[in-house]
């Protein structure tokens, strides 16, 4: 994904996976390469270690704001980066933003659920919406074959908690019902993106980071965001057109929808 001058976007990235994301690609990063790093507040005392991050590396970095549950504020961040890509376009898109209140059927509420799909689902279904058209532009102008992450992509971080193939099996482990309904919806979300944009050259995957310790994962989870982050990239660096529309964990494992 550095091997060329590229524009990648990140949301969510002042913490967790996504802030690791940002980290990562810094030190893979080639002259020419720009990262924006999306959060919903750039100013707060959660978004302390990317301001940290981005003074560190001022050239790669750009720290930009959305908040994915506002379509407002969505639209006001494409009009602000778009015209920061230039002639390559977006590259690399990364859905990552997300949300797990830890509720139930019994307990949840309209308004929490509505809360859940507009981060969750409706944010990055604008997100993508607001930013094909510098996809489109980074896929013509790449002169590459097939389909990659270094042509033109979009991520979407999903979960193995979307799977309802794996519903009954998961249930008593992972019983939060608005966060698993929502990215079971980003999963749909990916597949018919991929088959709409299939001859734009744009690839399109969910992708499960594992069961991670950040603060949605919790302490206990089983792998550290730098262990995810690292098989993720490593699987983003792989991908082709193959993958097109697939549901993939971070150690690059097909999913079951």
């Amino acid at each position: 994904m550095a091997a060329k001058a590229c524009n990648i976007l990140i949301t969510g990235a002042n913490r967790g996976l996504g802030l690791e994301m940002v980290k990562q690609l810094v030190a893979k990063s080639c002259s020419g390469c720009q990262i924006f790093a999306g959060c919903r507040d750039p100013d707060s005392a959660k978004s302390q270690d990317l301001r940290e991050l981005a003074k560190k590396h001022p050239s790669l970095i750009r720290i930009v704001k959305v908040d994915t549950s506002n379509m407002q504020s969505v639209a006001d961040c494409a009009k602000k980066v778009g015209p920061l890509l230039g002639k390559g376009g977006l590259t690399l898109l990364v859905n990552n933003a997300g949300v797990m209140p830890h509720n139930n059927m019994k307990t949840i509420t309209a308004k929490e659920m509505q809360d859940i799909f507009s981060t969750n689902l409706l944010g990055p279904m604008m997100m993508t919406k607001e930013f094909l058209p510098y996809l489109q532009i980074a896929a013509k102008s790449s002169g590459k074959p097939g389909m990659s992450c270094s042509k033109a992509a979009v991520v979407n971080v999903s979960t193995v908690g979307a799977s309802m193939a794996k519903a009954h099996e998961m249930f008593e482990l992972f019983n939060v019902v608005g966060y698993r309904i929502s990215k079971a919806g980003l999963n749909m979300m990916t597949v018919c993106n991929a088959l709409e944009f299939k001859e734009d050259g744009i690839l399109f995957v969910a992708l499960h980071p594992g069961w991670v310790r950040t603060d949605l994962g919790g302490h206990d989870a089983a792998i550290s965001t730098t262990e995810s982050i690292e098989g993720m990239l490593r699987v983003m660096e792989s991908l082709t057109e193959k993958q097109n529309g697939a549901y993939l964990d971070y150690n690059g494992q097909v999913l079951p929808f």
